[in-house]
């Protein structure tokens, strides 16, 4: 049974970013990614199999070579998540603005600093 994982797990760790950076371009066999990093082809391919078993990568098989693909739509619920933060903290800071405003024209009135 395949194991599923989290895809915010995932992407956490600066080398799957970095995969995932390289493979957005183009699809790029194992060994090929490999060459991009300091870290052993066997690491690597832990790193890739995280990616696959959260739904990111998808791995196809094209003669002897293993190509490594993308799968862009899986990223689309991190956005969503990221674009609904975003305009939470972007309200949140609007509203402490509107604020600090309302308390410096009080200030002014009664002749505060």
């Amino acid at each position: 049974m395949e194991k599923r994982r989290d895809i915010y797990q995932a992407i956490a760790d600066p080398t799957r970013r970095e995969i995932i950076s390289l493979i957005a371009r183009q699809s790029m066999n194992l060994n090929a990614i490999a060459d991009n990093f300091d870290a052993s082809r066997p690491a690597i391919s832990q790193h890739i199999k995280v990616l696959t078993e959260c739904g990111l990568v998808m791995i196809r098989q094209q003669g002897r070579e293993r190509y490594c693909e993308l799968k862009i739509d899986k990223l689309k619920e991190v956005t969503t998540w990221v674009e609904e933060c975003r305009k939470y903290w972007n309200a949140t800071i609007d509203s402490m603005e509107n604020y600090l405003q309302e308390l410096q024209s009080k200030n002014k009135k009664h002749g505060k600093r």
